[in-house]
């Protein structure tokens, strides 16, 4: 390959996801940290690469061999190529590396049209389609090019960026997944850990042996590995580009969200959050799945989800060693993602402290279960602050100083102009667990209770082995 100083030979980042994870992954195969320390040499060795890649696959000819998994993954990135044609099934040896060869090799200059690249604005090399980019989201259109037209106008190494793309992508033999931001350094070190095992992948000709998580799962991945502080959000592609249906779609994290899960895996706050998985647990699908899914879907879920799984452990009279490091994790959250407002955390806490510190001189597991019930209906809840505020005033061994809630903390409860009042009864619970772990809670029939509820709490096996991973 030219190695030659020249626009045509240095990659640089655009507007487009894909191009722009294509175009780490080409800087990565040239040994570079990104795409703008990529030289004219690196580059040329970097394209060479994924060429020696591409022929080698399209040798295999059998998608079902033991050797076949990189050439059955094009068939979702570049359908119909020289690659994996049909007709190589009854080609030589030679005549498929010269196609693959030929299709892999910057057109010559005099054909160059007089055309911008549609992505970066330099000289295009040629106009390419549905052979060689995933192009768009609908599939009316997507990757076809109506009669007359010659297709995407794309310089040399924006066009080499799509032929990287797979090495940045989660691989399946069907829809691939790849992260996207527009945090460079997340970028560079996420996809240089995906590069590097899709080349061992790519090597052996063979599947990743452990398989594929949940698409949501490999972005908390990437986040907790991350070590620095996340500038921007973080998008999930899941795409396919075969000819059965292309598909995109497209999940974001928005960057308080990205930044909270990668922070939650550094201390103290890491304390947590096996407890945080426990609490997303369910029967069929393990904590780590749904707190992936909860992060993109509807960040406000996690906080429900740890809210449910303190209050059906009260319903057993049981105050976990996980209990207040899980309650730390929630409080962080509404505060870094859900944006709520310090004054109004910090009086649902001295309300909660109130409230604990009531049932704590109870010393009853049975007051405990029946506060904890009211959290289902408001005027249950409403009605039982109401009468402990009664009794805390005339009871002088009450074990509180002063009402048990005030005025402004009964607004923020039960006021239906407060939007989030239901939230804020959520943290109520919240809050009164995590003092009542503080204050040692240890009623004295709280082994009768338990028994009456007694259930067994198990980690499923896949947070095992997350865990495992991390650590």
């Amino acid at each position: 390959m030219d190695g030659s100083d020249d626009e045509q030979s240095r990659p640089v980042l655009t507007a487009h996801p894909l191009q722009r994870i294509g175009a780490y992954a080409l800087a990565l195969l040239g040994e570079a940290s990104s795409p703008e320390k990529l030289t004219p040499k690196m580059f040329g060795d970097a394209v060479d690469r994924v060429t020696e890649d591409a022929v080698t696959a399209a040798l295999v000819r059998d998608t079902k061999s033991d050797r076949g998994f990189w050439l059955k993954s094009s068939l979702s990135f570049f359908p119909n190529s020289k690659m994996n044609h049909l007709s190589n099934a009854k080609k030589d040896k030679g005549t498929i590396e010269g196609a693959v060869r030929a299709w892999r090799t910057r057109p010559e200059e005099k054909t160059w049209p007089t055309a911008a690249c549609v992505l970066c604005g330099r000289g295009a090399v040629g106009f390419f389609g549905k052979v060689d980019v995933p192009l768009a989201e609908s599939d009316l259109y997507r990757n076809n090019t109506p009669r007359g037209h010659a297709g995407m106008a794309l310089c040399w190494p924006c066009l080499c960026s799509f032929y990287a793309l797979p090495y940045g992508c989660r691989l399946t033999g069907g829809p691939s997944t790849a992260l996207h931001s527009w945090d460079e350094r997340f970028m560079a070190r996420t996809l240089s850990r995906r590069v590097e095992r899709n080349r061992q992948f790519i090597a052996l000709g063979r599947a990743d042996p452990q398989g594929v998580p949940a698409r949501e799962v490999l972005a908390l991945q990437a986040l907790r590995h991350h070590e620095d502080r996340l500038t921007a959000g973080v998008d999930l592609l899941v795409f396919g580009n075969n000819n059965r249906g292309q598909t995109l779609e497209i999940q974001s994290m928005e960057q308080p969200v990205a930044e909270w899960l990668r922070r939650s895996s550094r201390p103290p706050r890491r304390r947590g959050f096996p407890a945080l998985l426990r609490a997303h647990a369910t029967a069929d699908r393990p904590g780590v799945v749904g707190l992936a899914r909860n992060a993109f879907r509807s960040p406000e879920r996690i906080a429900g989800a740890c809210g449910r799984y303190l209050a059906a452990r009260l319903d057993r009279g049981v105050i976990g060693d996980d209990t207040a490091d899980l309650a730390e994790l929630c409080f962080s959250l509404v505060i870094e993602v859900m944006r709520m407002n310090q004054n109004e955390v910090d009086e649902v806490k001295a309300a909660g402290a109130q409230v604990a510190a009531w049932l704590n001189a109870e010393n009853s597991a049975g007051q405990l279960r029946r506060f904890n019930a009211t959290l289902k209906e408001q005027k249950q809840m409403r009605h039982w602050l109401m009468r402990r505020n009664i009794d805390a005033l005339l009871d002088a061994e009450s074990g509180i100083d002063g009402p048990l809630i005030t005025e402004n903390q009964f607004r923020l409860l039960f006021d239906p102009e407060v939007e989030d009042a239901w939230f804020h009864r959520q943290l109520l619970l919240v809050s009164v667990v995590q003092r009542l772990h503080e204050l040692k809670f240890n009623p004295g029939d709280r082994a009768e209770v338990a028994a009456e509820m007694a259930t067994e709490e198990k980690d499923h096996p896949e947070d095992i082995e997350y865990m495992k991973d991390e650590a």
